[in-house]
């Protein structure tokens, strides 16, 4: 057995979302592409491959990975781009956004070679986090005035619109985009390409893939352009899974166990948006209070049900636990890193990175 903790993706999985992901791009005619920022683990980027078009990213190091790791279609995006590093994200990226006019005029002569967009920021979204909510109050992602983008269009082909966060509501969705052809109706007209970003959740197992895909070309059609999508979350869903051990039990007014593996270190979204873990099928009449083990006092992955005592030497699997988990996995308390193994469609199973002192001893200085 492989030591826990350990991240494991299982590509019978993943290929449920990948199916569904291609057969939208066939309905629908747009093409997607594997947003970096949620989730980078290159040992499954080949079989992602047969089923997307490509990646976008965030920053010169997850356009360089989609480069030279997924291949195919490269878009690079980022909030702001740096003077030392815009001649290496133009070298690996086919498309190069902007979130600004400022940073698109300051970087005109080195991006003038590839293909250019500006991300545009249309003021509503699906969010009900303040913290993730591109269009909060002074939102800095992306430009929202019309007559500021104009004047501009000669310099660009395209826009991306990300707007959506897990949006499961496809009539949510539905409304958002007429709020967007709305307001940007000219400047739709006169691009080539709109991607409309991630935070779709159509690989949702009840979510109406025909008329999302309907829409989509209908999109497409009236304005003529193509249509881009960059699935995170969507792309992993339901396909990975944290396995960790009991090293500890005891009682405080509650029946805890505390776990090799850490919510702070290596699944840091549910302390940030104080979520709790999914374990399954939390059924059974012994009620448990799981914690991480390092020293944060709310590192907790939540309170669940078993059908028998837990006992030191136990295994969980924590369920769902590929999207932000390991590109922000972090050596907080120096708590083991979970190694990554992949479970083949044959059902074999192999580890594809281990991490060990060295790791953290070359991550300080």
């Amino acid at each position: 057995m492989i030591q826990t903790p350990y991240y494991l993706i299982d590509k019978s999985k993943l290929q449920i979302n990948m199916e569904k992901i291609a057969r939208l791009r066939e309905l629908s005619g747009a093409k997607a592409l594997l947003a970096l920022k949620c989730f980078a683990t290159w040992g499954v980027f080949d079989f992602m491959a047969e089923y997307m078009d490509g990646t976008t990213s965030s920053s010169l190091n997850e356009v360089r990975l989609g480069r030279e790791r997924f291949g195919k279609e490269t878009h690079a995006y980022s909030v702001a781009y740096a003077d030392h590093e815009i001649d290496e994200v133009v070298s690996h990226a086919d498309k190069i956004i902007f979130n600004s006019i400022s940073q698109l005029t300051r970087f005109s002569d080195q991006s003038k070679n590839i293909i250019r967009g500006l991300r545009l920021n249309p003021g509503v979204s699906s969010s009900t986090f303040d913290l993730a909510d591109p269009a909060r109050p002074f939102s800095r992602l992306g430009e929202w005035d019309l007559n500021k983008v104009e004047p501009v269009m000669e310099m660009i082909s395209g826009f991306m619109i990300h707007n959506n966060c897990e949006n499961g509501d496809f009539a949510l969705f539905d409304r958002m985009l007429g709020d967007i052809e709305q307001k940007f109706g000219p400047l739709l007209k006169k691009a080539e390409w709109v991607s409309l970003g991630g935070g779709i959740h159509f690989t949702g197992e009840d979510y109406p893939l025909e008329q999302f895909a309907e829409r989509l070309k209908r999109f497409s059609g009236e304005f003529n352009v193509q249509v881009y999508l960059e699935p995170g979350e969507a792309s992993i869903t339901k396909s990975t899974t944290l396995e960790t051990t009991v090293l500890d039990t005891l009682f405080n007014g509650k029946n805890l166990a505390i776990v090799d593996s850490s919510i702070e270190a290596h699944m840091l979204d549910l302390l940030i948006y104080r979520e709790n873990a999914k374990i399954e099928p939390n059924q059974g009449e012994h009620r448990y209070m799981i914690c991480g083990k390092s020293c944060l006092a709310g590192d907790i992955f939540g309170e669940f049900d078993f059908p028998t005592e837990l006992k030191i030497g136990d295994r969980i699997s924590v369920q769902d636990a590929a999207g932000y988990t390991m590109v922000k996995k972090n050596w907080f308390n120096g708590v083991r890193m979970p190694s990554i193994a992949i479970r083949e469609l044959d059902g074999s199973i192999r580890t594809v990175r281990e991490f060990d002192y060295a790791d953290f001893e070359h991550s300080l200085s």
